[in-house]
């Protein structure tokens, strides 16, 4: 009888959800390499967090969006998902990089410049994405 190792199990990471539908990453919002924005946060952040790239968002009128939801350490610290709105510029995908390098929503404070693109979904959208409560 053989004896395999389970995998060993990864650290909890931050989530990155990243809009790519209905408006988010289409030609709906012109000037913006949609594709290299994705495979930069995938690239930059694959070894500390889960990319993920979803169909819609439902917050079209903040297009491209972005939603950091903090590691189980960053929840317990009292960290909540941000979500990040017309994220359509390079060096602020890069600030969101450098943010959830540094431990992310409640284990590091974010690049100030990133409070201009928070904003608050409505509810509905909120637990649909974030897998709060009714």
């Amino acid at each position: 009888m053989s004896r395999r190792k389970a995998p060993a199990q990864a650290a909890p990471r931050c989530t990155v959800t990243v809009c790519r539908g209905c408006c988010c990453g289409t030609a709906k919002i012109p000037g913006v390499d949609h594709a290299a924005q994705l495979a930069s946060l995938k690239a930059e952040l694959g070894a500390v967090a889960q990319v993920r790239a979803v169909n819609c968002l439902d917050a079209c009128e903040q297009a491209n969006v972005i939603v950091v939801q903090p590691s189980s350490a960053g929840r317990a610290a009292g960290g909540r998902p941000v979500w990040l709105g017309l994220v359509n510029d390079p060096d602020a995908t890069g600030d969101i990089v450098a943010w959830v390098r540094s431990g992310g929503p409640g284990l590091a404070e974010p690049p100030d410049i990133l409070d201009l693109y928070e904003f608050g979904p409505s509810r509905r959208v909120r637990r649909a994405v974030e897998g709060t409560g009714p």
